[in-house]
């Protein structure tokens, strides 16, 4: 019996246009989450490229402009001929409105933050989940308003400041919401997307770990053949996952270089090496680094030198390494979409570029390697999935990001070994008791800081001269915004306590709780 043919996820896919929305991101995420796949293609797309992308559906985004003022992005009439549904939010009901013969004008009051909508009776099959109840709370942002719906729409909710709040046009099977189903401020909002997606659009939802898996190694093998592939691990999700999928497809083909830079967390080299060496069979080369990494940083106090002297120090590194595997034809890096899309300026409309060599700070293209990027589709909720299909440590995929120069930007100033070590117990014994109360999940990022400057304390019976170190943990769900934790005194208490009596050199422990704006997350 012939083997099952590999299913393809991206046989169903969704176009998202993008107007310059904040939540642009968001949309996608949503569809996603409906395991169906989506790509973000700028507003500037062309009728033939839609047509050759082939979607099963299209959504319009939101956008910071007004439809009928000069120079904002608009659309070609023969879009809403395609065919497919599609669903304009916010800036893109607007603009489905104003094509097909509506009228779009300036709101008497402006509408930023939640608000009400009270569904019709008739509200279409689009939003009979989402408008459960009514009134229904949602979440607005916007200036402008649809004041005469376009032939053939019926209005399916409206607010005290939008008489359209959303429409929508069963014969042609247009749809416009004017608030952000998108965004958590929108309870029940995914159902609106989901229902799109799954339900409008027939889609089947094959955009799923097991599926991706499947066509991934099978993409992998038949895009590397017999050639040679090297990889740099450093640890983190990106790089491990693809790590893991590389080696799924072509087993020992690929050659992982881990470069072990003296700024990595407390046993972290060691544990890299068990879990990707020892447990799952990866040729890995470590390659102990420190000394020359600390060379170039002697005497660097300026955070911008300290990040170029870590990147180029590790492509030199690397580089040197790689060039001593033989028959290497491809670049393995896990390089996700949000790298795609922030790197592509698909606000400017270049939706295909990519942040070149993003994983590796930038190899030399003398080095004659293709690039081979299997999660370049994938967001990093979604690269965790795949992660844990493939078996990997929960606790890998899941810890808190943790910055490619290491500790380097998190020892203020200089960079010195015995500053590297204190931190790395310091942050050791944080983690150990964030893991060990709970808190740890319920953090989106937490880490130490090592601060220069020496304080005077009491141990005993006598006087000390010792170092600080600040502790920093903060909530975000999208790391533009942060808030700092309000972690239990009790705990805070057992942190500070265990580093003071068992990392010699360090008297003071501090907890920031500044958060983003005005500070950063990172404090250099």
């Amino acid at each position: 019996m012939a083997p099952p043919a590999t299913v393809d996820g991206h046989r169903e896919k969704i176009l998202i246009l993008d107007f310059g929305s904040q939540y642009t991101q968001l949309i996608a995420r949503r569809v996603r989450e409906a395991h169906v796949y989506c790509e973000i293609h700028p507003y500037s797309m062309t009728l033939d490229a839609m047509r050759a992308f082939a979607p099963r559906g299209i959504i319009l985004s939101g956008g910071h402009q007004s439809v009928y003022a000069d120079g904002a992005p608009a659309l070609e009439p023969e879009m809403f001929r395609l065919g497919v549904p599609i669903l304009g939010i916010c800036y893109g009901m607007q603009l489905m409105a104003r094509h097909c013969g509506g009228t779009v004008a300036a709101s008497n009051r402006r509408e930023y933050g939640p608000a009400l909508v009270t569904s019709l009776p008739d509200c279409g099959e689009l939003f009979r989940e989402f408008f459960q109840e009514t009134p229904t709370q949602v979440w607005m942002s916007h200036g402008d308003h649809v004041t005469a719906l376009p032939p053939g729409f019926r209005v399916a909710g409206r607010s005290d400041n939008a008489p359209v709040a959303a429409m929508f046009d069963p014969e042609r099977h247009l749809y416009g919401v004017q608030f952000h189903p998108e965004v958590n401020h929108t309870p029940r909002g995914e159902s609106i997307i989901d229902r799109f997606v799954r339900g409008l659009c027939a889609c089947q939802g094959l955009w799923t770990p097991g599926h991706f898996i499947d066509w991934a190694v099978d993409h992998v093998r038949a895009t590397v053949g017999g050639d040679q592939v090297i990889l740099g691990l450093s640890g983190g999700v990106d790089s491990s996952v693809t790590a893991a999928l590389v080696h799924r497809a072509i087993g020992d083909q690929l050659t992982c270089v881990f470069v072990d830079n003296g700024l990595l967390r407390l046993h972290e080299g060691d544990e890299v090496m068990a879990t990707f060496a020892e447990h799952m069979g990866l040729k890995v080369i470590r390659v102990d680094a420190q000394e020359e990494f600390m060379a170039n940083l002697a005497g660097v106090t300026d955070p911008e030198r300290k990040r170029r002297i870590i990147g180029h120090t590790f492509i030199r590194v690397f580089e040197r390494e790689a060039r001593r595997i033989d028959g290497a034809r491809w670049l393995a890096q896990g390089t996700i979409y949000p790298d795609v899309i922030e790197s592509a300026g698909a606000k400017t409309g270049v939706a295909t570029a990519i942040k070149s060599h993003h994983n590796v700070g930038g190899l030399p293209e003398d080095m004659g390697l293709a690039l081979l990027e299997p999660l370049r589709e994938l967001f990093k909720d979604e690269v965790r999935q795949v992660g844990e299909e493939l078996g990997l440590p929960h606790r890998m995929l899941y810890r808190h990001p943790f910055p490619g120069p290491g500790l380097g930007v998190r020892i203020l100033g200089e960079v010195k070994p015995e500053y590297a070590d204190l931190l790395r117990q310091a942050d050791a014994i944080y983690m150990a008791e964030l893991h060990a109360s709970g808190h740890y999940e319920r953090i989106s990022q937490a880490f130490a800081v090592f601060l220069p400057v020496r304080s005077v304390g009491v141990m005993g019976d006598g006087r000390t001269y010792e170092y600080v170190i600040a502790l920093r943990a903060v909530e975000t769900k999208d790391f533009m915004t942060a808030a700092w934790y309000p972690m239990p005194y009790e705990l805070l208490s057992r942190i500070a306590n265990r580093i003071i009596n068992e990392v010699s050199g360090v008297n003071r422990v501090a907890y920031d709780i500044t958060s983003k704006p005005p500070g950063t997350i990172e404090w250099e």
